[in-house]
């Protein structure tokens, strides 16, 4: 039994013979360790010079991104307009006219005195796209452009109508020398609402009760979560009956004996462009190209809209974030040329 080997130690002898083994420890190259240390060191140092670029590469971004930031602060004014040669002046008003939007009283004065006031201005363009918004920023935008054109009367003011231009927009377009439309676009709706909801029946049905204080009578105003009284819808019906005579009245001092005036003129409804020119409410049909090129012969068209800075957008934003949360927590309803 011992001359014979098992199996198992036989085929041990056979995987690895003395003779092999020695040949594989022969055939390894001097010096092997040093070689696997200097390899793991090269590799060490490749991650070493990535990490170092990508280092790199996050500071340069985040140096652009510092540069840009530094760049619209040191353009704060965000109003900057290159002017060159014999133009039409063009100021957009789009959007909601409102403090807190693009389409506000303070910057759209501000494009209108600069494009009346640049000598090469051969006529204005007001491109107006607007739903309505503010009575008090839309008289405002009005009254301004009156004095303008008082103060240059030999430079034409021309309302060019987009998709809309009602209530507070039209407000404001009753101002322009003529208005052109779209015949598709949406005109008119004079007329002034305030809007808000009331909550006391529900609060009835779910047993809630309202705890207000207040140090005057009529302090609690239009509070949503309190009924109405006779008193308060007759005195806010009388504030918009006054609010709407204002409107009729700017509309009727601008366009003057072209309104076709009708019972529906002042209802508050709109109507399609083509119909607008029926009733006197616009012109004719037209857009910014068509009149700088074919009214005002000035094809050119320089842009004055103030455009707002990142800065100013924040800041704006801030602002009446704050400020509108306090009116709104004190008023729920809003009067609104919509």
């Amino acid at each position: 039994m011992a001359d014979n080997p098992t199996p198992e130690s036989g085929e041990r002898a056979e995987l690895h013979p003395p003779s092999t083994t020695s040949a594989a420890l022969s055939s390894r190259e001097p010096n092997w360790e040093r070689a696997v240390l200097e390899r793991v060191a090269l590799a060490a140092v490749k991650e070493q010079r990535a990490a170092r670029r990508w280092k790199i590469f996050f500071r340069l971004a985040f140096l652009a991104v510092l540069l840009f930031i530094a760049f619209q602060l040191m353009d704060v004014s965000g109003d900057k307009v290159a002017v060159t040669g014999r133009h039409t002046a063009l100021v957009t008003i789009d959007g909601e006219i409102a403090s807190d939007t693009s389409a506000n009283a303070d910057d759209v004065g501000t494009a209108l005195r600069r494009a009346f006031a640049d000598t090469d201005t051969a006529g204005v363009v007001l491109q107006i796209n607007s739903p309505g918004g503010s009575p008090v920023q839309a008289g405002m935008i009005y009254r301004e452009i009156h004095r303008l054109r008082a103060k240059y009367p030999s430079t034409p003011l021309y309302v060019v109508v987009g998709d809309i231009c009602a209530s507070g927009g039209y407000y404001i377009a009753a101002a322009g020398d003529k208005i052109y439309v779209d015949r598709g676009s949406i005109v008119g709706s004079i007329g002034v609402l305030m809007d808000g909801f009331g909550f006391t029946g529900l609060m009835d049905k779910l047993g809630i009760q309202r705890r207000l204080h207040t140090s005057g009578a009529n302090k609690g105003f239009y509070d949503p979560f309190s009924p109405e009284t006779p008193a308060m819808n007759e005195h806010a019906k009388a504030m918009l009956d006054q609010i709407h005579q204002q409107f009729i009245d700017a509309v009727r001092e601008g366009r003057g004996k072209r309104l076709h005036e009708t019972p529906d003129v002042f209802s508050g409804l709109f109507w399609t462009g083509e119909k607008s020119v029926e009733l006197g409410l616009a012109d004719g049909f037209g857009d910014t190209g068509h009149v700088a090129r074919d009214i005002i012969k000035a094809p050119h068209v320089v842009d004055f809209t103030v455009k707002e800075s990142i800065p100013d957008r924040i800041a704006r934003k801030f602002g009446t974030a704050m400020g509108t949360a306090a009116v709104r927590s004190i008023a729920a309803a809003g009067v609104r040329l919509h």
